[in-house]
């Protein structure tokens, strides 16, 4: 390694250069930016917008209007499809995770789970049969043992 020269550490700019740097006042813009428009097909870039407690005729909504319109909602709400609302079972899933001494935290690990699913699933919430299988193998549980655990499964409508 013959021939590599050293090179210098590189030093800060001292205060006194910084400073007078930043105090320096940036030249103006050419007077051909000032003169600039837009091309005749774009719009402004400036928006007006109403206040939200307008009409689009600039009038001032009355309480009328707004039940109107939200009664408005609420029947555009209900034509739309129906969702299956989920309803809350109850199960042993929390009494046994307390008898096997095991904290949420590591069920989940053992059931490759997240808290938050056991948490769900201990306050009723409905899960999947994988979810299932997967607590009942966490607890040392066979699968047999799903209804003693979970409950009778709801019937389908």
């Amino acid at each position: 390694m013959t021939g590599a020269s050293k090179q210098e550490p590189a030093t800060a700019p001292s205060r006194d250069a910084t400073q007078a740097s930043c105090d320096e006042i940036p030249a103006p813009l050419p007077e051909s930016f000032s003169r600039m428009t837009l091309p005749p097909g774009n719009p402004s870039p400036i928006v007006a917008v109403a206040p939200a407690n307008t009409n689009p005729d600039g009038a001032a909504k009355t309480d009328e209007g707004a039940a109107s319109s939200a009664s408005a909602k609420a029947k555009s709400a209900k034509t739309k499809k129906k969702k299956r609302k989920a309803t809350q079972q109850p199960n042993n899933v929390r009494k046994l995770r307390q008898a096997a001494m095991m904290s949420k935290a590591e069920l989940a690990r053992r059931a490759s789970v997240s808290p938050l699913t056991i948490n769900r699933v201990e306050n009723g919430w409905p899960c999947r049969m994988d979810t299932k299988r997967k607590i009942l193998e966490a607890l040392g549980l066979s699968p047999s043992a799903r209804e003693e655990v979970f409950g009778p499964e709801p019937e389908a409508s």
